[in-house]
């Protein structure tokens, strides 16, 4: 059986979930063979039905609000659609990312429904900024060493795979992308340092409550996998801290994977 989804806020209108990394958010034509979903997982945990207003890719980690009924959906939803939420992400690259960078990048859409050269190329926008970085004394490439870096990324679009794509196309790949990534570094964090995940999550999300008209600042912490990396990169003094909401009338609880 699996354990309870960790429940990082929940009012009358909408709950904030810690959506693992590797489950999909709900069924679609890429769940072939796929039995759990963090849509109904999160259904049965509630006992009520749960409106999804925005997604994460399967591999990423992190805070996903759902609405508790079609009317807040539609709210939640406009907002996202029209930019309205702030959204801050972690992420682990090859290289020594740049200081802050600012990727205006157009992005043609990745749906599987036909060839990527025949989608439309539809504006994309990440803002990214470097927090800390590592070196260590391994051999991967030509060069007796490897360095990464810890960056924030904080997409002003919502295309699909956006920060996975930005920060590859300016050569910073994010380690454990299989697809936009680097094979011999995501082995090595695998095989060496027991990280078989894209190192990438959304930590915190920022919003005006549909119905309170509140603004809304929830955090996600990072799941043992990543912690445990931040502790051994001397990261720790950057792992997310819970912001609790401003709305008075409602309490927001922070729980941490073990």
């Amino acid at each position: 059986m699996s354990l309870p989804l960790p429940i990082l806020y929940q009012d009358d209108d909408l709950v904030a979930v810690h959506k693992p990394s590797g489950l999909l958010v709900h069924r679609s034509a890429l769940a072939r063979g796929e039995r759990e979903f963090l849509l109904q997982r999160l259904r049965d945990q509630l006992g009520q039905r749960v409106y999804p207003v925005h997604r994460l890719d399967r591999p990423t980690s992190g805070v996903m609000v759902f609405a508790l009924s079609s009317d807040m959906a539609r709210g939640l939803a406009e907002a996202f659609t029209e930019r309205q939420v702030t959204k801050r992400y972690l992420a682990v690259v090859r290289g020594i990312g740049p200081e802050t960078e600012r990727i205006d990048r157009a992005l043609r859409e990745e749906d599987g429904s036909r060839p990527k050269a025949e989608m439309p190329a539809m504006p994309a926008i990440t803002e990214v900024r470097r927090l800390d970085s590592v070196e260590l004394p391994v051999r991967i490439d030509r060069y007796p060493q490897v360095r990464y870096s810890l960056m924030e990324a904080r997409p002003l679009t919502g295309r699909r795979h956006q920060i996975r794509r930005h920060l590859s196309g300016i050569g910073y790949p994010i380690i454990g992308d299989a697809k936009h990534g680097k094979g011999n570094h995501n082995r090595f964090f695998r095989d060496s340092l027991d990280c078989d995940r894209l190192l990438l999550a959304a930590t915190s999300l920022e919003f005006e409550h549909p119905r309170h008209r509140t603004p809304m600042a929830l955090c996600c912490p990072l799941d043992a996998c990543m912690t445990r990396l931040f502790d051994r990169f001397g990261w720790r003094a950057h792992l997310p801290r819970p912001v609790s909401t401003t709305n008075a009338n409602v309490t927001a609880t922070t729980q941490r994977d073990s």
